[in-house]
Protein backbone atom coordinates (compact mmCIF):
# COMPACT_ATOMS: atom_id res chain seq x y z
CA UNK A 1 0.00 0.00 0.00
CA UNK A 2 1.14 3.85 -0.46
CA UNK A 3 1.67 5.92 2.18
CA UNK A 4 -1.25 7.94 3.69
CA UNK A 5 -1.26 11.25 4.31
CA UNK A 6 -0.03 12.70 7.55
CA UNK A 7 -2.18 12.16 10.05
CA UNK A 8 -1.88 13.70 13.87
CA UNK A 9 -2.51 11.76 17.45
CA UNK A 10 -2.44 13.70 20.57
CA UNK A 11 -2.52 12.20 24.23
CA UNK A 12 -0.39 11.45 26.73
CA UNK A 13 2.94 9.03 27.05
CA UNK A 14 3.17 6.88 29.99
CA UNK A 15 6.08 4.75 31.52
CA UNK A 16 4.60 0.83 31.87
CA UNK A 17 5.63 -0.68 35.31
CA UNK A 18 4.57 -4.37 35.28
CA UNK A 19 5.86 -7.70 36.74
CA UNK A 20 7.00 -10.86 35.02
CA UNK A 21 5.79 -14.31 34.64
CA UNK A 22 2.56 -13.19 35.35
CA UNK A 23 3.29 -12.15 39.17
CA UNK A 24 1.21 -10.10 41.05
CA UNK A 25 2.25 -6.54 41.95
CA UNK A 26 3.07 -7.29 45.72
CA UNK A 27 5.45 -10.40 44.31
CA UNK A 28 9.10 -10.24 43.17
CA UNK A 29 11.42 -7.45 44.01
CA UNK A 30 12.28 -6.88 39.50
CA UNK A 31 9.89 -4.54 37.68
CA UNK A 32 9.92 -4.57 34.01
CA UNK A 33 9.00 -0.95 32.00
CA UNK A 34 8.47 0.14 29.18
CA UNK A 35 6.76 3.14 27.17
CA UNK A 36 2.46 3.39 26.48
CA UNK A 37 -0.35 5.22 26.25
CA UNK A 38 -3.25 4.63 23.85
CA UNK A 39 -3.02 7.51 21.15
CA UNK A 40 1.18 6.45 21.83
CA UNK A 41 0.17 3.19 20.73
CA UNK A 42 -1.90 3.90 17.70
CA UNK A 43 1.12 6.00 16.39
CA UNK A 44 3.64 3.66 16.91
CA UNK A 45 1.35 0.91 14.59
CA UNK A 46 1.15 3.67 12.21
CA UNK A 47 4.32 3.85 11.74
CA UNK A 48 4.99 0.42 11.95
CA UNK A 49 2.89 0.02 8.73
CA UNK A 50 4.65 2.76 7.08
CA UNK A 51 2.46 6.03 7.95
CA UNK A 52 3.75 9.25 8.45
CA UNK A 53 2.67 10.25 11.67
CA UNK A 54 3.54 12.80 14.19
CA UNK A 55 2.55 12.53 17.74
CA UNK A 56 1.89 15.49 20.20
CA UNK A 57 2.23 15.37 23.86
CA UNK A 58 3.72 17.23 26.86
CA UNK A 59 6.76 15.65 28.57
CA UNK A 60 8.95 16.73 31.38
CA UNK A 61 12.44 18.05 30.30
CA UNK A 62 13.60 14.94 32.03
CA UNK A 63 15.91 11.73 30.72
CA UNK A 64 13.20 9.34 31.43
CA UNK A 65 10.63 11.42 29.61
CA UNK A 66 13.56 12.06 26.55
CA UNK A 67 14.03 7.88 26.67
CA UNK A 68 10.51 7.58 26.22
CA UNK A 69 10.50 10.25 23.01
CA UNK A 70 13.48 8.55 21.80
CA UNK A 71 11.86 5.03 22.03
CA UNK A 72 9.11 6.37 19.59
CA UNK A 73 11.39 8.08 17.17
CA UNK A 74 13.33 4.60 16.81
CA UNK A 75 9.92 3.14 15.55
CA UNK A 76 9.41 6.12 13.53
CA UNK A 77 7.43 8.04 15.27
CA UNK A 78 7.28 11.66 13.99
CA UNK A 79 8.34 13.75 17.77
CA UNK A 80 9.34 17.19 16.81
CA UNK A 81 6.42 18.99 18.06
CA UNK A 82 6.88 17.23 21.87
CA UNK A 83 5.77 20.48 24.07
CA UNK A 84 8.30 20.31 27.10
CA UNK A 85 7.47 21.57 30.47
CA UNK A 86 6.28 20.14 34.34
CA UNK A 87 8.19 17.93 36.08
CA UNK A 88 7.14 14.22 35.93
CA UNK A 89 6.11 11.61 33.34
CA UNK A 90 3.20 9.81 33.97
CA UNK A 91 2.87 6.01 35.18
CA UNK A 92 1.08 3.05 35.15
CA UNK A 93 1.47 -0.52 36.71
CA UNK A 94 0.15 -3.46 35.24
CA UNK A 95 -0.52 -6.85 36.90
CA UNK A 96 -1.12 -9.36 33.97
CA UNK A 97 -4.35 -11.86 34.35
CA UNK A 98 -3.43 -15.32 34.98
CA UNK A 99 -6.31 -18.33 34.56
CA UNK A 100 -9.12 -16.60 35.67
CA UNK A 101 -7.63 -13.79 37.53
CA UNK A 102 -8.04 -10.51 35.91
CA UNK A 103 -5.65 -8.31 35.03
CA UNK A 104 -5.43 -4.82 37.23
CA UNK A 105 -4.10 -1.38 36.46
CA UNK A 106 -3.34 1.37 38.75
CA UNK A 107 -2.70 4.79 37.12
CA UNK A 108 -0.08 7.68 38.67
CA UNK A 109 -0.94 10.45 36.90
CA UNK A 110 -1.47 13.39 39.39
CA UNK A 111 0.39 16.29 38.30
CA UNK A 112 2.35 15.07 34.87
CA UNK A 113 3.64 17.63 32.46
CA UNK A 114 0.38 16.03 30.16
CA UNK A 115 -2.30 17.00 33.02
CA UNK A 116 -0.91 20.46 33.29
CA UNK A 117 -1.32 21.27 29.78
CA UNK A 118 -3.61 24.23 28.67
CA UNK A 119 -4.89 25.90 25.62
CA UNK A 120 -2.65 27.94 23.40
CA UNK A 121 0.35 26.14 24.61
CA UNK A 122 0.26 24.09 21.44
CA UNK A 123 0.57 25.34 18.10
CA UNK A 124 -2.29 23.68 16.64
CA UNK A 125 -2.46 25.34 12.83
CA UNK A 126 1.03 24.38 12.54
CA UNK A 127 1.18 21.27 13.53
CA UNK A 128 -2.37 20.02 11.66
CA UNK A 129 -1.50 21.97 8.12
CA UNK A 130 -1.15 19.32 5.77
CA UNK A 131 -3.03 16.78 8.26
CA UNK A 132 -5.43 14.33 6.94
CA UNK A 133 -6.42 13.30 10.31
CA UNK A 134 -6.22 14.47 14.11
CA UNK A 135 -6.51 11.29 16.37
CA UNK A 136 -7.64 11.68 20.08
CA UNK A 137 -8.89 9.57 23.02
CA UNK A 138 -11.27 9.83 25.89
CA UNK A 139 -8.78 9.46 28.06
CA UNK A 140 -7.11 13.29 26.78
CA UNK A 141 -10.21 14.65 28.61
CA UNK A 142 -10.02 12.33 31.59
CA UNK A 143 -7.13 14.14 33.76
CA UNK A 144 -7.74 17.92 34.51
CA UNK A 145 -9.75 20.66 33.21
CA UNK A 146 -7.22 22.48 31.77
CA UNK A 147 -5.72 19.17 30.05
CA UNK A 148 -9.39 18.44 28.72
CA UNK A 149 -10.11 22.19 27.57
CA UNK A 150 -6.96 21.85 25.48
CA UNK A 151 -8.40 18.83 24.36
CA UNK A 152 -11.43 20.57 22.95
CA UNK A 153 -8.90 23.29 21.21
CA UNK A 154 -7.56 21.15 19.55
CA UNK A 155 -10.57 19.86 17.82
CA UNK A 156 -12.28 23.09 17.00
CA UNK A 157 -9.19 24.16 15.51
CA UNK A 158 -8.92 20.77 13.32
CA UNK A 159 -12.41 21.26 12.35
CA UNK A 160 -11.85 24.71 11.32
CA UNK A 161 -8.97 23.70 9.24
CA UNK A 162 -10.76 20.83 7.17
CA UNK A 163 -9.15 18.02 9.20
CA UNK A 164 -10.97 14.75 10.02
CA UNK A 165 -11.16 13.88 13.45
CA UNK A 166 -10.65 10.46 15.03
CA UNK A 167 -11.83 9.61 18.27
CA UNK A 168 -11.52 6.21 20.46
CA UNK A 169 -14.07 6.27 23.38
CA UNK A 170 -11.15 4.75 25.68
CA UNK A 171 -13.76 5.66 29.06
CA UNK A 172 -11.36 4.87 31.83
CA UNK A 173 -13.17 5.16 34.96
CA UNK A 174 -10.82 5.63 38.00
CA UNK A 175 -9.07 8.21 36.06
CA UNK A 176 -12.13 11.05 36.35
CA UNK A 177 -11.58 12.52 39.32
CA UNK A 178 -11.57 16.58 38.69
CA UNK A 179 -15.39 16.87 38.65
CA UNK A 180 -16.51 16.50 34.79
CA UNK A 181 -19.55 14.18 34.02
CA UNK A 182 -18.14 11.67 31.72
CA UNK A 183 -20.37 10.78 29.56
CA UNK A 184 -21.07 14.82 28.50
CA UNK A 185 -17.28 14.96 28.09
CA UNK A 186 -17.13 12.52 26.08
CA UNK A 187 -20.98 12.85 24.16
CA UNK A 188 -19.32 16.89 23.17
CA UNK A 189 -15.86 14.81 21.80
CA UNK A 190 -17.99 12.09 19.72
CA UNK A 191 -20.41 14.70 18.11
CA UNK A 192 -17.29 16.42 16.61
CA UNK A 193 -15.79 13.31 15.05
CA UNK A 194 -15.84 11.66 11.86
CA UNK A 195 -15.27 8.00 12.92
CA UNK A 196 -14.59 6.60 16.16
CA UNK A 197 -13.76 3.28 17.93
CA UNK A 198 -14.95 1.77 21.12
CA UNK A 199 -15.62 -1.52 22.49
CA UNK A 200 -18.89 -3.15 22.99
CA UNK A 201 -18.76 -2.28 26.76
CA UNK A 202 -17.81 1.35 26.54
CA UNK A 203 -20.92 1.31 23.44
CA UNK A 204 -23.15 0.29 26.39
CA UNK A 205 -21.55 2.39 28.71
CA UNK A 206 -21.89 5.75 26.65
CA UNK A 207 -25.98 4.79 25.11
CA UNK A 208 -26.77 3.13 28.53
CA UNK A 209 -28.38 0.80 26.55
CA UNK A 210 -27.88 -3.05 27.12
CA UNK A 211 -25.88 -4.91 24.54
CA UNK A 212 -27.03 -8.14 22.31
CA UNK A 213 -24.70 -10.74 24.17
CA UNK A 214 -21.68 -11.86 22.55
CA UNK A 215 -20.84 -14.98 24.08
CA UNK A 216 -18.79 -16.80 21.39
CA UNK A 217 -16.47 -20.20 22.76
CA UNK A 218 -15.81 -20.62 18.79
CA UNK A 219 -16.07 -19.30 15.25
CA UNK A 220 -19.21 -20.76 15.11
CA UNK A 221 -21.00 -18.09 16.93
CA UNK A 222 -23.85 -15.83 15.35
CA UNK A 223 -24.19 -12.04 16.27
CA UNK A 224 -27.52 -10.91 16.32
CA UNK A 225 -27.38 -8.27 13.35
CA UNK A 226 -30.72 -6.88 13.78
CA UNK A 227 -30.04 -5.61 16.83
CA UNK A 228 -26.83 -4.19 16.63
CA UNK A 229 -28.17 -2.57 13.34
CA UNK A 230 -30.90 -0.77 15.91
CA UNK A 231 -28.40 0.33 18.46
CA UNK A 232 -25.71 2.23 15.88
CA UNK A 233 -29.27 3.51 14.65
CA UNK A 234 -29.83 5.35 18.14
CA UNK A 235 -26.17 6.59 18.27
CA UNK A 236 -26.14 7.70 14.85
CA UNK A 237 -29.62 10.29 15.66
CA UNK A 238 -27.23 11.20 18.62
CA UNK A 239 -24.12 12.11 16.99
CA UNK A 240 -25.10 12.62 13.12
CA UNK A 241 -21.84 13.80 12.22
CA UNK A 242 -19.57 10.31 12.79
CA UNK A 243 -19.66 8.62 9.38
CA UNK A 244 -17.48 5.49 10.20
CA UNK A 245 -17.90 3.58 14.09
CA UNK A 246 -16.13 0.80 14.60
CA UNK A 247 -17.23 -1.55 17.32
CA UNK A 248 -14.83 -4.04 18.87
CA UNK A 249 -15.94 -7.22 20.83
CA UNK A 250 -13.87 -10.01 22.64
CA UNK A 251 -15.04 -13.03 25.00
CA UNK A 252 -12.42 -13.86 27.41
CA UNK A 253 -12.58 -17.59 27.79
CA UNK A 254 -9.77 -17.28 29.53
CA UNK A 255 -6.51 -14.84 30.36
CA UNK A 256 -4.60 -16.50 27.44
CA UNK A 257 -7.77 -17.24 24.68
CA UNK A 258 -9.90 -14.52 23.54
CA UNK A 259 -12.34 -14.66 20.52
CA UNK A 260 -12.28 -11.51 19.21
CA UNK A 261 -14.79 -9.88 16.13
CA UNK A 262 -15.84 -6.57 14.99
CA UNK A 263 -19.04 -4.72 13.55
CA UNK A 264 -18.16 -1.54 11.29
CA UNK A 265 -21.52 1.00 10.91
CA UNK A 266 -20.84 2.84 7.96
CA UNK A 267 -21.84 5.84 5.08
CA UNK A 268 -19.30 5.08 2.53
CA UNK A 269 -20.48 2.75 -0.28
CA UNK A 270 -20.79 -1.06 0.65
CA UNK A 271 -23.31 -2.34 -2.35
CA UNK A 272 -25.16 -5.84 -2.05
CA UNK A 273 -24.85 -5.59 1.59
CA UNK A 274 -27.74 -7.08 3.94
CA UNK A 275 -27.78 -4.87 7.30
CA UNK A 276 -28.51 -1.65 5.67
CA UNK A 277 -30.37 1.05 7.40
CA UNK A 278 -32.97 3.63 5.59
CA UNK A 279 -30.66 6.55 6.74
CA UNK A 280 -28.05 5.14 4.29
CA UNK A 281 -25.40 3.55 7.02
CA UNK A 282 -24.50 0.06 6.56
CA UNK A 283 -23.23 -2.38 9.10
CA UNK A 284 -20.74 -5.05 8.13
CA UNK A 285 -19.58 -7.65 10.51
CA UNK A 286 -16.02 -9.48 10.09
CA UNK A 287 -15.31 -12.88 11.15
CA UNK A 288 -14.29 -14.28 14.79
CA UNK A 289 -10.71 -14.63 15.58
CA UNK A 290 -10.21 -17.58 18.29
CA UNK A 291 -6.86 -16.37 20.08
CA UNK A 292 -5.53 -19.22 21.89
CA UNK A 293 -2.30 -17.73 23.43
CA UNK A 294 -2.46 -14.49 24.20
CA UNK A 295 0.47 -13.03 25.98
CA UNK A 296 -0.59 -9.13 26.30
CA UNK A 297 -3.93 -7.98 25.14
CA UNK A 298 -2.65 -4.45 26.37
CA UNK A 299 -3.54 -2.12 23.49
CA UNK A 300 -6.11 -3.98 21.37
CA UNK A 301 -7.60 -1.22 20.84
CA UNK A 302 -5.65 0.80 19.76
CA UNK A 303 -4.30 -1.46 17.07
CA UNK A 304 -7.76 -1.60 15.85
CA UNK A 305 -7.73 2.15 15.49
CA UNK A 306 -4.43 2.22 13.62
CA UNK A 307 -5.88 -0.44 11.56
CA UNK A 308 -8.97 1.42 10.37
CA UNK A 309 -7.30 4.74 10.13
CA UNK A 310 -4.19 2.99 8.19
CA UNK A 311 -6.93 1.82 5.92
CA UNK A 312 -8.82 4.85 5.94
CA UNK A 313 -7.50 7.52 3.29
CA UNK A 314 -5.94 4.20 0.72
CA UNK A 315 -7.92 4.73 -2.67
CA UNK A 316 -9.64 1.81 -3.67
CA UNK A 317 -10.31 0.13 -0.08
CA UNK A 318 -13.80 -1.33 0.25
CA UNK A 319 -15.48 -0.93 3.67
CA UNK A 320 -15.40 -4.62 4.44
CA UNK A 321 -11.52 -5.15 3.89
CA UNK A 322 -10.50 -1.90 6.44
CA UNK A 323 -12.99 -3.67 8.96
CA UNK A 324 -11.18 -7.45 8.23
CA UNK A 325 -7.99 -5.40 8.50
CA UNK A 326 -8.61 -3.72 11.76
CA UNK A 327 -9.82 -6.48 13.28
CA UNK A 328 -6.90 -8.70 12.09
CA UNK A 329 -4.09 -5.56 13.48
CA UNK A 330 -6.02 -6.24 16.65
CA UNK A 331 -5.66 -9.92 16.80
CA UNK A 332 -2.15 -9.70 15.91
CA UNK A 333 -1.39 -7.33 18.81
CA UNK A 334 -2.58 -10.13 21.67
CA UNK A 335 0.48 -12.00 20.33
CA UNK A 336 3.07 -9.02 21.52
CA UNK A 337 4.20 -7.57 24.90
CA UNK A 338 3.93 -4.59 26.01
CA UNK A 339 1.32 -1.57 24.80
CA UNK A 340 3.08 -1.32 21.20
CA UNK A 341 1.52 -3.34 18.46
CA UNK A 342 4.82 -4.22 16.49
CA UNK A 343 2.82 -6.51 13.76
CA UNK A 344 3.86 -5.57 10.06
CA UNK A 345 1.60 -5.31 7.37
CA UNK A 346 3.01 -8.50 5.49
CA UNK A 347 1.82 -10.04 8.95
CA UNK A 348 -1.44 -8.59 8.88
CA UNK A 349 -2.26 -9.82 5.35
CA UNK A 350 -1.06 -13.22 6.51
CA UNK A 351 -3.87 -13.50 9.23
CA UNK A 352 -6.25 -11.84 6.31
Amino acid sequence: MTMTPKIVTFGELLLRFSKDQHQRLSQGRTFTSMYGGSEANVAVSLATLGDNVDYITRLPDTPVAHAGAQNLMQLGVGMSHVQWGGTRIGTYYLEPAAGMRASKVIYDRAGSAYSELQPGMIPWREILKGASVLHISGIATAITQNAADATFEAMDIADDMGVKVSFDINYRKNLWRYGAEPRETIGRMLARCDMMFGDAIEFEWLCQRSQPPYTAIDTSFEMQMDEYREWFEQLHEQFPRCQRWLMGMRNMVASSRHLLTALLYTNHPTPNTQYQSPNGYTLLRSRIHDINGVVDPSGVGDAFMAGMLHCAFQPGMTEQYLLDYALAAAAMKNTIIGDFNLATDDEILAVL
